[in-house]
């Protein structure tokens, strides 16, 4: 009674969900399945064994159908297979209850076995009929070799963010490789001390960052800009410096990505601040510091430091912060500053601005409202607000004296009828800027009104491509694009593509809009059958909420009376991890993500009833995901994302797996030399509980990777706590650990006393949900 009244319960949520889900035109398995349950359930309870054989055909006739619609695809048979088949087995059980027959209880556990039996073998082949990822050869090495304009050397050192400002994240390191990276172990770890001092933030915590080595020191910041120097071979201190950086400064996010060094030309070695490090702050300063002691730089601005918030006007606390490190061109620091996200229409300005490295001077400044101005605002002036800004990072080309602005969008992201001309001219952008003037030379355009938060967020990489100087640029959307530095001409096959139209503001929306003819990392559009869950029940919901959403395809707009989806989503395809790239190979290295987002505009009434609001007039409380509840003031509409598209109860996607790949691409041609799911389903499961399966699932990921001379690609990133070296030429890991929190930032490596060293800031990410640390691990070989 107990087995068939839970067939016949779940039998009649199949039902009255299959003809919901039908009655939008979706699949009527889940009616029909509903139907046979309820009579199977029944019959159970009653006390007929045809009740058991009943449900023993839904499942092989469920077995087959799922082999129907998703094929040899194993994850996208697991809520389809598996609770139907774990029911099963208390079906038989109950079913041995109702047998008269001696060995009921044997054969009933042979029916048991034989379930289980089938089911293993049904993944199994599912499994062994993937498709090879391996797709081409690897170019050999020192086939496509390209000179690094940037005149910085990686190697012994790891000089800048990117390895270089050229960002390449490239090692030319061959110590560690593919026979040896077994051997790899810990050589030391560091506790930075950087932990939530509060409730209040204890999420907001996201590290994001990659050290830098010059000489004999590693040089890293913490989520709340703490500078500490190390010496690289054991990790001891060598020096440590606090700006005292208040938490109501903190954003979204508490991160600092990386520092600037800068070696002052004419300065005597053994002089004050002769070399120095520099920062960004989360309350918008910069601080300049000894790069031997930590001792304040004089000479540079007050006591060491600049606020860059001069000139903006009203800036509320948390508003306004610098997360990455600025980008040194011939003597410039050219930065840009994250604006928080969904607040307000007439936020704070994108301003970008160049300051003297030495002096810490306002050398000059872009504010695309005023191109006349070349330095601060004329008195009683304040830059235009609300403009888009760039809070990611720049690349730099010493030699042509330009540097690669990746724009974001103006102010209130979904939403674009009070954008001015200008904005709607720079936003979603790369922007070349002359470092010498700080006016555009060239900007090359991703998406006409942007209206689904696809600024770019990656680094632009410089390389050669076919003896033109080029660079790479990633893109949110999956495509990625080759430019001509120089002049922002597309190398590659740029198309024009029709998009849908509609949402709330239809006369805003173009009828095309670009995309790569020659490489994306972007899927094929969603369907019904690419939903998922635990079970035929989450599942099933997935499917509703599909086909009750407004959703055409690519770059569907958001809308009001409902939800839409928008896929890729706005962590990417490609966010500001980036991209790395081996110059010698050829070859592109791109982790990216593969998730939808679940969007609904709010209209203005019933958003000021739920009490969103700017963060300075409303509950004050900072952290959470981007857009998750944003007020958008001054427009019509707040904005309510469901990043990831995540059922509500169990946590888990609608979209079945992967949510996150590591792709390697043949730069001469734009093909894919291998293509893997990047991730393990270790940390994740149902109702936030960690499955504990090393198997790859393919998961979220934030953090780029780097690529050695040796043919290994070092990187964490992924949720599931991991990093890994895995080789280019196969894409398969070769060794892997488990770290003492989040991965979520860009390894580095480099050399000392002949030995090398792979190093990562484990600092866990609140927008990741993996485990804050404080803790900095360096590995060599044993």
């Amino acid at each position: 009674m107990l087995i068939g009244g839970l067939v016949a319960l779940i039998g009649l949520v199949l039902l009255v969900g299959g003809a919901w889900l039908a009655a939008l035109g979706g699949s009527l398995y889940y009616l029909l399945t509903g139907i046979a349950m309820l009579v199977a359930g029944v019959l159970l309870a009653r006390g007929r064994m045809v009740g058991g054989w009943v449900y023993l055909a839904i499942v092989l006739l469920s077995m087959v159908w799922a082999w129907w619609e998703v094929g040899a695809n194993a994850w996208a048979q697991v809520p389809r297979v598996i609770a139907p088949v774990v029911l099963l087995l208390g079906v038989i059980l109950a079913m041995a209850t109702l047998s008269r027959r001696e060995n009921r209880w044997r054969l009933a556990l042979i029916g048991v076995v034989a379930a289980l039996l089938v089911t293993t073998v049904d993944f199994w082949v599912a499994a062994a009929n993937q498709p090879n990822p391996v797709l081409a050869a690897l170019p050999a090495a020192g086939t496509r070799g390209m000179a690094d304009p940037s005149g910085q050397n990686v190697g012994a050192d790891w000089p800048a963010y990117g390895g270089t400002v050229s960002a390449r994240r490239y090692s030319p390191l061959t110590q560690i490789n593919a026979e040896n990276v077994g051997k790899l172990r810990r050589a030391w770890t560091i506790h930075t001390g950087d932990l939530p001092s509060s409730p209040q933030i204890r999420g907001t915590y996201g590290a994001e960052n990659t050290p830098l080595k010059i000489g004999d020191s590693l040089y890293l910041c913490t989520p709340k800009n703490i500078l500490i120097a190390l010496d690289p071979a054991t990790g001891k201190q060598r020096w440590r410096y606090d700006p005292k950086v208040p938490d109501t400064a903190i954003p979204y996010t508490a991160a600092c990505r990386g520092v600037v060094h800068y070696a002052v030309p004419g300065m005597a070695a053994d002089q004050p601040c002769a070399t120095r490090i520099i920062e960004g702050t989360l309350d918008a300063r910069l601080i300049a510091v000894d790069a031997h002691s930590g001792r304040p730089c004089a000479d540079f601005g007050a006591n060491g430091q600049v606020d860059a918030k001069i000139g903006m006007g009203k800036v509320p606390a948390g508003f306004v912060s610098i997360n990455s490190p600025p980008t040194l061109v011939r003597g410039i620091l050219v930065t840009g500053h994250q604006v928080l996200d969904g607040q307000d229409r007439w936020a704070p300005s994108g301003v970008i601005q160049g300051f003297d490295a030495r002096t810490g001077q306002l050398r000059w400044a872009w504010d695309m409202m005023h191109p006349a101005w070349n330095g601060a605002p004329p008195a009683g002036q304040e830059w235009a607000r609300g403009t888009p800004n760039m809070w990611t990072l720049a690349s730099g080309d010493e030699q042509l004296g330009l540097v690669y602005l990746p724009m974001g969008n103006a102010a209130a992201d979904y939403y674009s009828s009070l954008r001015r001309p200008e904005e709607n001219m720079f936003a979603t952008s790369l922007v070349a800027l002359d470092v010498t003037t700080g006016k555009p030379r060239w900007r090359f355009q991703a998406v006409r009104r942007d209206v689904w938060d696809y600024d770019f967020g990656a680094q632009a990489t410089l390389v050669d491509y076919q003896g033109t100087p080029a660079l790479v640029l990633p893109s949110k959307q999956g495509d990625i694009y080759v430019l001509d530095r120089r002049t922002g001409r597309p190398l590659t096959p740029v198309g024009e593509m029709r998009v849908p139209g509609g949402g709330v503001e239809p006369q805003q929306r173009a009828p095309t809009q670009p995309v790569s003819l020659w490489h994306t990392l972007r899927k094929p559009d969603l369907t019904e059958r690419d939903m998922w869950g635990m079970s035929p029940i989450d599942q099933m919901v997935c499917r509703i909420q599909y086909r009750r959403a407004s959703y055409h395809g690519f770059f569907t707009p958001p809308v009001a009376n409902g939800h839409s989806i928008e896929y890729p989503g706005y962590n990417g395809g490609t966010d500001w991890g980036g991209i790395a790239v081996d110059p010698q190979r050829g070859v592109i290295v791109a982790n990216y993500n593969d998730m939808p987002n679940y969007v609904r505009l709010v209209p203005r009434a019933e958003a000021d009833k739920l009490g969103w609001a700017p963060r300075d007039q409303a509950r004050g409380k900072i952290g959470g995901a981007e857009g998750a509840g944003d007020p958008q003031a001054n427009t019509p509409y707040a904005i309510s994302v469901n990043a990831g598209w995540r059922m509500p109860v169990t946590g888990m996607l609608c979209k079945q797996p992967p949510y996150g790949g590591i792709r390697a691409i043949d730069m001469a041609t734009g093909k894919t030399i291998w293509d893997r799911p990047f991730g393990e389903a270790r940390t994740n499961g149902p109702f936030g509980i960690p499955s504990m399966l090393p198997i790859t699932i393919g998961t979220p990921n934030n953090g780029g990777a780097v690529v050695t001379a040796s043919g290994l690609v070092f990187i964490a990133a992924a949720t599931d706590n991991l990093i890994r070296a895995i080789d280019l030429r196969t894409g398969k890991t070769l060794w892997k650990d488990v770290l003492p929190g989040g991965g979520q930032a860009t390894p580095m490596t480099y050399e000392v006393n002949g030995k090398q060293y792979l190093v990562l800031y484990a600092g866990g990410h609140h927008f990741m949900e993996t485990p804050v640390s404080d803790e900095v691990v360096a590995y060599a070989l044993s």
